[in-house]
């Protein structure tokens, strides 16, 4: 009796079923591997932000310092309660953040901005670079507090010297980012796009720009925390209304659950603004793995 072979089609069509379900299983397992990381990791900070509550309950019910050096945390979660609701000096924490987060975000867009034009021209012009690179690491020297009179003299006190400030303090870090990224892109890949009839402005956007992006972004972060960190600094000046003015206020009378939760909320904010920036680093350099 003849024996009937199976076909050569049928064997290819179980063939790459057997690799789509091997497929799907390691994509499960990965995703399976990585929400369990994401678990762990939240897990040990949630445990960590506890630990430190607990030890900061146990100092403030030990007394060692009176209440308003070291208030409990009950007491600095009565005050948000109070400055959420009713307000403090006729402003609530909501509209405070929102005023200096505005700030922040104008000083860090406009330093943003002519961070990375510059470190894009010191990059691509080595002359350039030798004249500013002085320049840049000069400012970034600096803290805030050291310009701070020279802009108000010149911009006087309304809203101009505390976003010019901002500005100051964050564009150097990412000018210093933008121009070490732009040094280091493979030559081979310019060479490579001016080959297939790229010009100048083609290359820069197309290869230069995307193989500097994850480095600028890292000079983003760091201005970002820069500018963030420097707001109480700017609201020295007339800036009562903001957050960094309302911890300023606190401490000239010393109410120190006030402090604490302005420097509270601001630290959270922080690194709420730090989490976006890396997803954004994420989606736009993907090859780059997680951060």
């Amino acid at each position: 009796m003849a024996r009937v072979r199976p076909r050569s089609g049928t064997r290819r069509e179980g063939g790459s079923a057997q690799v789509a379900s091997c497929a799907i299983e390691r994509t499960e397992f990965l995703v399976a591997q990585r929400l369990s990381g994401v678990a762990r990791d939240v897990g040990v900070r949630v445990a960590a932000v506890a630990v430190l509550l607990i030890i900061w309950e146990g100092l403030a019910l030990a007394a060692f310092w009176p209440p308003v050096v070291l208030p409990s945390p009950g007491q600095v979660w009565d005050q948000f309660v109070v400055t959420l609701t009713d307000g403090y000096a006729g402003s609530t924490v909501v509209e405070r953040l929102g005023v200096s987060l505005r700030r922040v975000g104008l000083g860090s867009v406009y330093g943003i901005g002519i961070g990375v034009g510059l470190g894009l021209v010191m990059g691509l012009v080595p002359l350039v670079r030798t004249i500013t690179e002085p320049l840049v690491t000069f400012l970034r020297a600096l803290p805030p507090l050291a310009y701070l009179s020279l802009l108000v003299i010149w911009f006087g006190i309304d809203e101009e010297p505390k976003v010019y400030l901002l500005m100051v303090a964050a564009f150097p870090p990412v000018a210093v980012a933008t121009a070490a990224a732009v040094t280091g892109v493979n030559r081979q890949y310019v060479e490579a796009a001016q080959a297939l009839g790229g010009n100048r402005w083609h290359v820069i956007g197309t290869v230069i720009l995307p193989a500097s992006a994850p480095e600028i972004i890292t000079g983003v972060r760091i201005a970002v925390g820069i500018a963030y960190s420097s707001v109480v600094a700017a609201e020295t000046v007339n800036g009562a209304d903001g957050i960094g003015g309302m911890v300023l206020n606190a401490q000239r009378y010393n109410q120190t659950s006030t402090v604490i939760l302005g420097l509270i909320v601001i630290g959270l904010t922080g690194l709420l603004i730090d989490t976006l920036i890396l997803l954004v680093q994420r989606v736009l350099s993907p090859w780059r793995g997680l951060v």
